[in-house]
């Protein structure tokens, strides 16, 4: 009986080259299915039983992370990743297999041996990861993260018939209201910005910038207030006073969240 796989990535064309590659192996694998999203991806778990999880870090609507703390996995995991060596080295030491991206044919190969190799006999395996875990994965990967120099350092917004430069150090948050983005100053003004939160998560550096829930994307020094809020979620209060009354953590990005509030 064939490998059966399931892919996880948000970008189309690298879902679709991985699962040829698959599917040209000398023992070709059986794709159950691919995700794009946690939502999609914790759907697709809980509906099917891989023997591999092939699983991307960012996915279009959080971290990849979030999905073992809505579902208990129970495959090994290899992440296709286009984090840097430093980043990687959490991986090993919590012996998890990856693949830089562009995935290359050998390493896949190899990977799948060694897949082969660690497969269980027919006992159930444990949950693949646990929250703890998870957090501290988190961790050494935003201690491991490139020099800030590699992210950005200001923005660029427009002022009536002028354009303004805004320093990382004065801006507090952003946050998306009626499909436009903005950027929140420590002052109190706020500017569209001409980028999704999807693409500013990865432009700003996650040591300083943390996606609270799908609206907000914060600095660590505006937030002014942490609240325990009703079904283990937590509520933080921002400063400036953000425009929702309530500014929230998803509750799949607690543990994460405080580990990056601990680091």
């Amino acid at each position: 009986m064939p490998l059966r796989a399931l892919i996880v990535e948000d970008e189309p064309l690298a879902a679709r080259r991985l699962a040829d590659m698959l599917a040209r192996q000398p023992e070709p694998l059986e794709i159950l299915g691919t995700a794009e999203s946690v939502a999609q991806a914790v759907a697709l778990l809980r509906e099917t039983t891989p023997d591999v999880l092939f699983l991307d870090i960012h996915l279009a609507d959080g971290l990849s992370f979030e999905i073992f703390e809505q579902v208990a996995v129970r495959c090994p995991v290899i992440f296709t990743t286009a984090y840097d060596q430093y980043a990687l080295q959490a991986f090993k030491v919590n012996s998890v297999d990856y693949l830089l991206k562009p995935i290359d044919a050998d390493e896949l190969a190899a990977a799948l041996a060694k897949l082969r190799q660690r497969l269980p006999a027919a006992t159930p395996a444990p949950p693949a990861f646990d929250p703890a875990l998870l957090a501290q994965l988190m961790h050494q990967m935003q201690q491991a993260a490139p020099p800030a120099a590699s992210y950005k350092t200001q923005f660029v917004v427009r002022v009536g018939e002028h354009l303004k430069v805004v320093p990382l150090d004065q801006i507090a948050y952003f946050f998306s209201l009626e499909k436009a983005t903005f950027l929140q100053t420590v002052e109190g003004r706020k500017f569209v910005v001409d980028y999704t939160m999807d693409q500013l998560e990865g432009l700003l550096d996650p040591r300083r910038f943390f996606r609270l829930n799908r609206a907000y994307l914060t600095q660590q020094s505006a937030i002014q207030d942490i609240i325990h809020y009703t079904n283990s979620r937590l509520q933080t209060v921002l400063k400036p006073t953000a425009p929702d009354a309530q500014v929230l953590v998803s509750r799949e990005k607690v543990n994460v969240f405080k580990s990056w509030l601990d680091r």
